[in-house]
């Protein structure tokens, strides 16, 4: 099993290896596409400095390899389209894009994310809203266990309101090892 690491973002070191990621054509759904890389580390700051919502790198093998944001849906625009519930945590998941994919290592990223979310006791229930447009996301959440509630309008997107409690996702492929 690949083994992968977590640590907070620094805005300004980790900016351009962030830039090159979601500037990436593959990366459209992040919606940065034409910051340049200042836009990009400002906008980690800002996280950085917000007391509900927190970016982490992830690295395999001590490599920069994925972006995961861990949120309060109370104080984001997500939070208007449902009612939050006590132990609610928001997601957003990049993973690094290449040109020479490595078959599972998105769905082992993934499972590590939802585990290491879940190993804090506070933590009942994820919530993501992807793009209605990103089907590739949408199978990967169902595989790790989130159920779509609903399609919601938010400011910048049409998405797919979804939860994973912690049964869902100790009951799903991605606690069982089946493949996407």
């Amino acid at each position: 099993m690949t083994t992968f690491t977590l640590r907070p973002v620094d805005p300004v070191a980790d900016g351009p290896t962030l830039h090159a990621w979601v500037t990436h054509p593959k990366s459209h759904f992040w919606q940065m596409a034409d910051c340049d890389v200042e836009q990009v580390q400002q906008a980690y700051a800002e996280i950085r400095d917000n007391p509900s919502h927190e970016a982490f790198l992830g690295l395999f093998d001590g490599d920069p390899a994925f972006l995961v944001e861990r949120y309060d849906p109370a104080g984001d625009p997500v939070g208007k389209a449902y009612a939050v519930q006590h132990g609610d945590v928001g997601m957003h998941v990049l993973v690094a894009p290449t040109d020479t994919p490595v078959p599972g290592f998105t769905r082992e990223v993934f499972a590590t994310i939802m585990d290491w979310l879940f190993e804090d006791p506070a933590v009942a229930r994820v919530v993501v809203e992807p793009d209605a447009d990103n089907h590739a996301v949408h199978a990967l959440n169902a595989w790790a266990g989130f159920s779509v509630r609903e399609r919601v309008s938010l400011p910048d997107k049409d998405a797919l309101l979804s939860f994973c409690t912690r049964a869902d996702h100790s009951a799903s492929a991605a606690r069982r090892g089946a493949a996407a």
